[in-house]
């Protein structure tokens, strides 16, 4: 019997799941802009003394959870399959945001961040990768990078519901929105498959007994076959990763210092995640035909326009225009770099993959906000945060040109189809 049309081979229907990854990352990208939407709310906290260093802290305790959790659920996710990891980092995560909205004082409230980061590492890999195994071959991109936005979303969601409520109401009232991933567990539970299934690929010749085997999971990935694409897509997420999180963190703020009121920049925070969502959708069109790793580059490159147009005196159109643009460039451009290093892996080393890629890169996140913090304390200008970030922007854009154009091609993928025309696997 024939698949019907848009039902990839591995027999889980695109639409639900692309569905239930966009709710999913929306939850967690509210849960990954609330510090960035309270933080001059936090700067100006009677009791915490928080300042902006303790703020890029804060946003770097974030981060350091989030290796943790990217690399332990993506081998999870290849050796359990999708469901139970997933399961269990949905709960994670929304136990640790509660935490977050109960928090006493600042040291507990900093554990809860850390905590939260784990969670939200874990699930991005496992979402992507859940995705992508249901997605159809020829609208790959589209379909992956319609649920990556769900992350720009829940930053739209977090602008809103920022701009809506603060100052007027506590802080940590915010973070018990992060519980409802609660009523998504027996959704995943019916939806997402127990084992991992992906299509036949053509020219895999890895052996069925070496995919069953998770200690040969990351010596494949540093084998002859994948080493350069490898060190590639870490370094890339890396770079990524500092501009998605330092802005996350730090763009609200850097608005205030640049005379703009919280609620003003908590639009232009809003306009930075539509900019995300609508330049995901069309970077992605474009991928799909064939031109994932231009898309990815052009990305990367429009951070860096965009961050310098945000430290120049502009229009207000024009400035929520600019913070559109950065939006694409960050966000969009880490989904682009996600939905390459998916198609560029077969499912028993697709979450492995991601993982590591998120988890390695996440240094970045780490390192993401402190560095934005550490060149505004030491830089005394308010265009300087912004001008952090065209360093990571350019860099990215190098080492995704780097990477080699290879052949591998999906056999349920019709001929033709220009999904898979530039992924990096034959080194």
């Amino acid at each position: 019997m024939n698949p019907t049309p848009g039902t990839p081979t591995t027999g889980v229907r695109p639409g639900p799941a692309v569905a239930l990854g966009l709710v999913i990352l929306c939850i967690e990208g509210y849960d990954l802009f609330i510090l960035g939407a309270v933080g001059p709310s936090l700067l100006h906290h009677p009791d915490w003394d928080v300042t902006k260093s303790t703020l890029g802290l804060l946003g770097s305790l974030t981060a350091l959870g989030m290796p943790l959790g990217s690399i332990a659920a993506g081998w999870a996710g290849d050796l359990y399959g999708r469901r139970l990891p997933m399961t269990i980092s949905l709960a994670w995560l929304s136990l640790a945001m509660l935490a977050s909205a109960v928090a006493g004082d600042l040291a507990l409230f900093g554990a809860t961040r850390f905590l939260t980061g784990m969670g939200i590492g874990a699930l991005i890999p496992l979402v992507t990768a859940y995705v992508s195994e249901a997605a159809n071959p020829a609208r790959h991109s589209l379909q992956v990078g319609t649920a990556t936005t769900g992350l720009a979303i829940g930053g739209i969601v977090t602008g809103v519901v920022g701009r809506t409520l603060l100052p007027e109401w506590d802080f940590r009232t915010l973070f018990l929105f992060g519980v409802i991933p609660l009523i998504l567990i027996p959704v995943v539970w019916r939806l997402v498959p127990a084992a991992v299934q992906d299509r036949p690929v053509v020219g895999d010749t890895a052996p069925a007994a070496e995919a069953e085997e998770s200690g040969n999971r990351l010596r494949r990935l540093l084998g002859p076959q994948y080493r350069r694409s490898t060190l590639l897509f870490w370094a890339a997420t890396f770079s990524g990763l500092v501009i998605v999180y330092g802005a996350s963190t730090w763009l609200p703020t850097l608005m205030v210092d640049n005379g703009y009121d919280l609620s003003s920049s908590l639009e232009f925070s809003i306009a930075f995640n539509v900019g995300a969502v609508v330049g995901t959708l069309g970077a992605a069109l474009v991928a799909d035909r064939g031109l994932l790793k231009v898309s990815t580059i052009v990305s990367f490159l429009l951070a860096a326009v965009a961050m310098m147009a945000l430290s120049a005196p502009q229009p207000r159109p024009l400035l929520l225009a600019a913070s559109a643009v950065a939006g694409f460039g960050a966000l969009g451009t880490q989904a682009l770099v996600n939905i390459y290093v998916a198609h560029a892996h077969p499912a028993h080393l697709r979450g492995t993959a991601l993982g590591f890629s998120l988890g390695v890169g996440r240094v970045g996140a780490i390192v993401g906000p402190s560095y934005v913090a550490a060149v505004t304390v030491l830089i005394d200008s308010s265009r300087a945060g912004f001008y952090a970030f065209v360093v990571p922007a350019l860099l990215g854009a190098l080492l995704i040109g780097l990477l080699r154009p290879g052949r591998r091609k999906s056999a349920a993928a019709p001929a033709g189809a220009p999904a898979e025309a530039d992924l990096p696997l034959a080194q």
